[in-house]
């Protein structure tokens, strides 16, 4: 019977190595701190797409119009919304604001490349540095000098943050901190710091590049018929010599991005496996890790007990350390989920609901990978793309 024992001390020892692994991937070196704008300001550009953005518009744009930064336009490209955000931007009054009526989506384009794309062409061109935000992140005043001065500073020709995220309904609160777990596993910041290293990311929430480079990369035409077009122009930036990096932004931005499970389910099956389909040694370590942690969420709960009723039929102290094993394994991954929560600012016991969104993650991972697949694409903002 010793090799019930020898099993299971194995796979406690698997177990620790396996959640200290995951979550020393996290590793943002970087931090933008609030700092007052620079004396001689350079033209910055935001551009923000909006499609269908009522909700977040108004004050999306009214954070970038308090930037303490002195020298920025703004243009928002209403991507043909059905909803009230064309009328919510004609609302709002500002000399910076250039509000710009969108196209029609061209063939072998996605939305948001399009959007940007006609975004930039309705700049000034006088600028230096173009930033692309989305609607439902919101910038703190002094943002867009604290972002202007870090990028500076790390000699960076795209400069993106992590921004922080606002969750406030129990679907988010249960699923996003998992999908941040495995964001970081997929793409270390690290790694996507270092210029030696092919790994690049970029959140389409912010992404901060110099107009020089984004001219000489071919802008959002050059990947026109990327989805996930944050992921693509980090490649097209990085795998071009240029300078990338990732930081943390969350003290300077927040966003929002879904506020329910049928929003998250849209957003998140259409940027998992479109997003690592080109690296499948990172789509088949995603899959395998989704399917141990709904392993580990059905096992664990049961192991201290088999361990117990062990013990009650004779198995001695052997019985005895299996529960003890299970119970500080359990232990150890709720405490490390515990301080993920209060780094997102969500009660502490949301820790429990670890393998409650396990299993959705997992089902989200499966699910994308199987819509792109079988041919049957992925759905985002009223369109249906099909992979190439």
């Amino acid at each position: 019977m010793i090799i019930y024992f020898l099993l299971s001390t194995l796979l406690f020892i698997a177990g620790l190595l396996t959640i200290y692994w995951i979550h020393d991937q996290y590793h943002l070196d970087l931090v933008v701190k609030p700092v007052d704008p620079p004396p001689d300001a350079p033209m910055i550009s935001v551009c923000i797409p909006a499609r269908n953005e009522a909700r977040n518009i108004r004050a999306c744009v009214d954070a970038v119009l308090n930037q303490t930064y002195p020298n920025l336009e703004i243009v928002v490209l209403d991507d043909r919304s059905t909803d009230a955000t064309a009328e919510i931007l004609h609302s709002i009054q500002n000399e910076r604001l250039k509000v710009v009526k969108g196209s029609d989506l061209p063939s072998g384009w996605a939305g948001k490349p399009h959007a940007l794309h006609q975004a930039v062409r309705a700049c000034n061109g006088r600028s230096e540095w173009l930033c692309f935000i989305d609607a439902d992140t919101f910038l703190a005043p002094d943002a867009l000098a604290s972002v202007h001065a870090r990028a500076i500073e790390a000699k960076a020709d795209l400069f993106t943050i992590m921004t922080f995220q606002v969750t406030i309904t129990f679907w988010e609160r249960v699923v996003l901190p998992l999908v941040m777990t495995a964001l970081s596993v997929g793409f270390s910041p690290r790694k996507v710091n270092d210029p030696k290293r092919k790994d690049a990311i970029a959140n389409g929430q912010f992404i901060f590049i110099k107009r020089s480079v984004y001219d000489a990369i071919g802008g959002h035409a050059g990947i026109r018929d990327q989805i996930v077009e944050d992921k693509a122009i980090s490649e097209k930036v990085k795998w071009g010599g240029y300078r990338l990096i990732i930081a943390d932004g969350s003290r300077v931005a927040r966003t929002r991005m879904y506020t329910s499970l049928a929003g998250m389910w849209e957003g998140w099956t259409k940027n998992i496996y479109l997003g690592l389909r080109d690296q499948p040694g990172l789509m088949v370590l995603g899959a395998f890790g989704a399917l141990c942690s709904v392993i580990a969420a059905l096992v664990l709960p049961i192991w201290p007990m088999l361990g117990l009723v062990w013990f009650l039929h004779g198995g001695g102290w052997m019985g005895i350390a299996v529960s003890i094993e299970a119970v500080i394994l359990w232990g150890v991954l709720i405490s490390v989920r515990a301080v993920v929560a209060h780094r997102m600012d969500i009660p502490l016991w949301y820790a429990l609901t670890t393998p409650l969104g396990a299993a959705v993650l997992a089902s989200m991972m499966f699910t994308s990978t199987w819509k792109v697949l079988s041919g049957q694409g992925v759905t985002w903002r009223g369109r249906k793309y099909k992979p190439s």
